[in-house]
Order: C-alpha cells, then structure tokens, then sequence
C-alpha cells in the first residue's frame, strides 16, 4: 500500500513514482511557504520572483538530493559545481532569508524522503508566521521613502497629517537644513491599501510651503 508519508524509499514501487510523489511534496509545502509569505508580506510591493523563488528553490533543492542520494562522490562534486555560481542577490529583510531557508531546508528534507519531517516542519513553521503576523509583534517593511523640504518647519504638523491620510504607518529617517536654510526631512513610508505615490505626491503638492518632493522605492537611497 503507497504510505501518505513514506520516511524511507518505496521501492517496492517504480522510481519514476517515488520522483514524481517527491516532487509533488516540494511543490505543495513550498507553495504554501510562499503564500504564507505573500500574506504576512508589509512592504508596498510583493516581488513576484520571490515567490517563484521560493517555490523554484524547494524544487531544485529535491533535484539536488536525491540525485547525490548517499553517495559521499556525488556530494563532493555537486557542491564543486554549485561553488563556481555565485548569487549576488542582495535580500534586505531577514524574515525573507528566513522564508527561502525555509523553503529550502523543506527540499531538502524531501530529497531525502523525509516526508513527515517536512510536512510537519513547513505547516508549523507556516502556523507560527501567521500567528507572529497578527500579533503585536508583526513588522512592517518600509520599501518606500518621501523627501520633502519645508522653508517653514511649523507646517510640519499639517504635512504629517496629511502623510497620514495617505500611509499606513511612517517615520522620519534623517532631518538636515541645507544651504538656504530650509529644513530637508526624509521618511520611510508604508502607504494604505487604496493609496497611491501619485496621490501621496498631489496631496503634498497642494500644500504650502512644500518644495522638492520625491518618492523611491528602493530600499537603501543616499540622499
């Protein structure tokens, strides 16, 4: 009888189904890796290869083991091959190196038939990021920033509150005065669901005093 949750090669069955049922197993947790990802995701805008990262890398990782299976020879020449790549991706937030480890190390589990360690594993590891998401200790990933100088710094209030309308949750990284003695203020902004950086800039734009408005989406910026 084919065992849902087989910690040892079948062999009593073809090859060609035992690589297939792995493969169906990799592809199932790691999906439900990645959704789970994409739901407790806060920035501003998913990175959609990201997820197919995670997904892609569960299934390569059980490619990788089960071709070295327990061959010492096959390990050592794999990890020679997998030396000469080099991945320059830069991955900011440590919750996403998090989630592709977890991916990873579910692949891995796989391609050495652990099933339940990796059933078990990835769905836990899925409860405890959800539950981490919804309670008080959730993050928020800030991938947008908003420069803005103001001649007068008593308006700061009525901008912040019009930041607010706008964002879900934002705070100031740096505040410098430049030459001609205006005030130079730089947030990192997380905006709402219905909002947008057009809006965000039109709102702005309506206000007095407001000068040399710019938004970037990119994670690190020198100003």
């Amino acid at each position: 009888m084919f065992e849902l949750f087989p910690d040892q090669p079948v062999y009593e069955y073809p090859q060609f189904i035992n690589i297939l049922y792995s493969f169906l197993w990799a592809f199932l947790l790691s999906s439900i890796i990645a959704i789970t990802h994409r739901i407790t995701f806060t920035g501003d805008y998913y990175p959609k290869n990201f997820f197919q990262s995670l997904i892609l890398g569960a299934v390569v990782t059980t490619l990788v083991m089960m071709a070295i299976g327990d061959s010492l020879a096959r390990g050592l020449g794999v990890f020679g091959a997998m030396a000469i790549i080099r991945f320059r991706t830069r991955i900011d937030d440590p919750r996403d190196v998090l989630f592709l480890f977890a991916a990873l190390s579910t692949g891995l589990a796989i391609g050495v038939y652990g099933f339940s360690i990796s059933f078990i594993g990835a769905i836990l590891f899925c409860l405890v990021a959800l539950g981490l998401h919804y309670s008080p200790f959730r993050s928020f990933a800030h991938h947008s920033h908003l420069f803005f100088t103001l001649d007068d710094s008593s308006q700061l209030h009525q901008i912040l509150q019009t930041v607010a309308d706008h964002c879900a949750e934002f705070r100031v990284v740096t505040i410098s005065v430049n030459k001609e003695n205006a005030t130079r203020y730089h947030y990192a902004f997380s905006l709402k669901r219905n909002a947008s950086q057009i809006d965000l800039i039109n709102a702005l734009r309506k206000q007095e005093g407001v000068k040399q408005i710019r938004v970037s989406s990119n994670e690190v910026i020198p100003e």
